[in-house]
């Protein structure tokens, strides 16, 4: 039976791009393209119908978990607010960029396991999955790590190292202070402690292998971070890593593209016309053909609002600007049930004003997840 049907929108269609049609939705599937149906209904006249984002790459939600350093708060409070933000701002499918770090505190063995009980503990509107960013030298936990990939708690892994980087900002005063009070501890304290770890550095390799074989026998999708050469891609590469996230260097995103991989940007980037690190500038890289994935990085809202900057720069069209947060990711991360608007795919779409690009409602998995007071003037039951 027919529980949802949004009826006068330009439909994003995956073979025909925008179609002035109604969509019927059933069982948390699209059930038909056209006309039809009984129950509630939803008038998207005027509006944009398109697919539900899939964001591949998300860390916002550190910031509900811990909105200032050494202040934390319940996981599962933080995930409830993090799923309002992800569904108001029209994604359905979210990875959590999870990273499994040696650094106490939020980025602890322990912040990953009460962070998994925590989603395992609810049932969400939201898809919400596990990005495992596996800090190289965070050897104690390697154990945790392969045994939460083998009993299927992870849905993607990605190969960090950020540990040099930390090291080098350590000598700064005021960059080592924002690692030291993430941790809770004292700058000297947490220098020593970042020494002891460094020293730890002929192990990595051996333990990126293990868990790389790992991954690779559970079949997952897996990432290599911040490439800063084409010489490091190649490395992750052999390691089963086949998608590419934030290059360094844009010659590494380049070879990843021509080795048939996606590479994965921020949408902020996007948004703000530049890297807030100073790298490479995400929608240039998107209109040469080097980036083919945006992820919401560090900030939710700029997702949809990225989609639309790349339109306006005249290179893309609404379907391959909208592409880039919809199908190349749930292509990338092997999920063939979503990313597009077609029959039998999940009911995920989302419904857009076209010129002030407002949000008016959100539908996951054929429920309703997220309607603004526009919408629900917009809503009938029949």
């Amino acid at each position: 039976m027919t529980s949802l049907r949004i009826t006068g929108g330009q439909v994003l269609l995956a073979a025909d791009g925008l179609v002035p049609t109604d969509l019927s939705m059933g069982d948390g599937r699209i059930e038909s393209i056209g006309g039809g149906g009984k129950g509630m209904a939803l008038d998207a006249s005027g509006l944009l119908v398109l697919p539900g984002i899939v964001d591949i790459h998300g860390d916002a939600f550190e910031r509900q978990i811990q909105p200032r350093p050494g202040v934390d708060f319940p996981m599962g409070i933080a995930l409830r607010d993090t799923e309002r933000q992800l569904l108001s701002n029209g994604i359905t499918t979210a990875f959590h960029g999870v990273t499994l770090s040696w650094e106490p505190g939020l980025r602890s063995v322990d912040s990953w396991k009460a962070l998994l009980a925590a989603l395992e503990a609810e049932s969400w509107t939201c898809d919400m999955r596990v990005h495992l960013r596996w800090e190289a030298y965070n050897l104690d936990a390697l154990d945790t790590a392969l045994s939460d990939i083998a009993a299927g708690r992870v849905h993607l892994l990605a190969f960090n190292d950020h540990t040099p980087a930390i090291m080098k900002k350590l000598k700064d005063p005021v960059e080592g202070a924002k690692y030291s009070g993430r941790a809770g501890m004292t700058m000297s304290a947490f220098t020593a402690f970042t020494d002891r770890i460094a020293s730890r550095a002929s192990e990595v390799p051996a333990a990126q292998e293990r868990i790389g074989a790992a991954a690779r026998a559970a079949g997952l999708p897996m990432c290599s971070h911040d490439d800063e050469s084409v010489a490091v891609r190649t490395r992750f590469r052999a390691l089963g890593a086949h998608i590419c996230e934030f290059p360094v260097a844009e010659e590494a995103g380049r070879d990843a593209r021509a080795q048939g991989e996606h590479v994965v940007m921020g949408s902020p980037n996007v948004v703000r016309g530049r890297s807030h690190l100073n790298w490479a500038t995400a929608a240039v890289m998107a209109e040469a053909g080097v980036c083919d994935i945006l992820s919401s990085d560090y900030y939710y809202p700029a997702m949809a609002r990225a989609a639309f900057v790349l339109m306006d720069r005249g290179v893309f069209d609404l379907a391959r600007a909208w592409a880039m947060i919809s199908a190349n990711p749930a292509a990338a991360a092997g999920l063939t049930d979503r990313g597009t608007i077609e029959v039998g795919k999940r009911a995920d779409v989302v419904l857009v004003e076209p010129v002030e690009r407002r949000l008016v409602a959100t539908i996951a998995g054929g429920k309703l997840a997220h309607l603004t007071a526009e919408g629900a003037g917009r809503l009938t039951v029949g």
